[in-house]
């Protein structure tokens, strides 16, 4: 991935190559690890960064709150993840609507309802989430409906979603999709990939490979 979550806090992603060219500015002027957004030092103790995520929860942070709903969900509490979701997703988190989308589909803390699993799964496509995006046209393709379920992959590729790239190959084989649709949504994913690349990222590839 060339998203990094911020350690303790979890507020905010940055691209690798922007996390390495932070890292390299701190050992050149020999200065302690800081956040690169406000250039506090990081909290040294994982009881320290949990009150900094709270603080951030207590704002109406939506990211911090997502991430609070996930740290519940990890420690077997669904049904706080669950309030912190659904939280999240009303201050417009879009993660958070996909994780209400498979509490929804998995029954994890609240019982499972297809209407409202779909109902936060275009809520997160339409915020651009490529893998609800890709959801949404395997559901569209067990209803029968699919020409919309391959607008929804080429959608999904095009937002660098490689598991829609599998499928659509795997419907060409069995002739169920077109070789117009299967080129449209290669050249779609590509031109994805080409989006994320930069020197810098390439650079911090380099650096994590051989720190």
């Amino acid at each position: 991935s060339i998203q990094k979550n911020l350690p303790f806090m979890l507020v905010a992603v940055i691209c690798n190559g922007c996390d390495v060219a932070n890292e390299k500015r701190e050992n050149e002027a020999n200065v302690k690890n800081t956040c690169p957004f406000c250039r506090k030092p990081w909290p040294s103790t994982v009881e320290e960064g949990d009150k900094w995520r709270m603080k951030r929860v207590e704002i109406n942070d939506p990211v911090a709150i997502r991430e609070e709903g996930i740290e519940q969900h990890q420690k077997g509490d669904d049904i706080s993840a669950f309030e912190y979701y659904k939280k999240a997703s009303k201050l417009g988190d879009v993660e958070a609507h996909y994780r209400l989308s498979k509490a929804y589909h998995l029954g994890l803390g609240v019982e499972k309802d297809e209407g409202k699993e779909i109902h936060h799964t275009e809520e997160a496509a339409i915020g651009g989430h490529p893998e609800a995006r890709h959801n949404l046209g395997c559901s569209e393709w067990k209803n029968g409906n699919r020409e919309r379920a391959v607008k929804h992959w080429i959608i999904a590729a095009s937002q660098g979603y490689f598991g829609s790239i599998v499928i659509l190959r795997r419907s060409y084989k069995s002739r169920d999709v077109s070789k117009e649709d299967l080129d449209a949504a290669l050249r779609a994913y590509q031109a994805a990939e080409d989006a994320t690349k930069s020197p810098q990222r390439e650079a911090a590839e380099e650096y994590y490979r051989n720190p």
